[in-house]
């Protein structure tokens, strides 16, 4: 499923990947482990197409992927991320953070959007938190419902940029339940 050969990633003269080869199998799930700044983000980003790399291929699903790929927009689509900081839109609900993927990208109506929202919401354990404002929420509620936000768009594929370190101890069984 994604197929990454020495890829390498700097900011001017500090190098952050070098020749990084991974390979994740369909529903393999893989934890990258390392100490602050060591490029576990960067990797993550690239991965997204969030981030340029400098060297390197990135396959999904045995495509060469780059930031010219014609069907760069479709491949971002297939590919969720859940960041460290959650970046919830503080002026809207809940239900409207989670339905805003499926409205924007995939052009869907609110009706299928809400339903969508609805059912992950549940999944997640917050339908009960639909009409909220992030700001109301805790730590372990946001990073849910960033997990939620992510899933609405029905991605093949799942990135999740350190889903439990902003949170207390107890708030992280909570995350990884989900």
């Amino acid at each position: 499923m994604i197929q990454i050969n020495q890829l390498s990633k700097w900011y001017g003269k500090l190098k952050v990947l070098e020749s990084i080869d991974l390979h994740v199998a369909p529903s393999e799930v893989v934890v990258i482990i390392g100490a602050s700044g060591s490029g576990k983000s960067t990797l993550l980003r690239c991965v997204n197409f969030l981030e340029r790399a400098q060297r390197g291929t990135i396959e999904i699903d045995g495509v060469k992927v780059n930031h010219k790929t014609r069907k760069l927009h479709e491949i971002r689509q297939e590919v969720g991320m859940v960041f460290q900081h959650f970046n919830l839109f503080p002026h809207m609900t809940v239900r409207s953070n989670v339905m805003e993927g499926p409205r924007q990208v995939k052009q869907l109506p609110a009706q299928e959007a809400g339903q969508i929202a609805e059912n992950l919401l549940a999944k997640v354990g917050l339908s009960d938190k639909a009409d909220v404002y992030p700001a109301v929420l805790s730590g372990g509620q946001k990073q849910r419902v960033a997990i939620a936000r992510a899933l609405a768009l029905n991605p093949k594929i799942m990135l999740f940029d350190e889903p439990t370190s902003a949170l207390d101890p107890e708030l992280v069984g909570e995350v990884l339940r989900v």
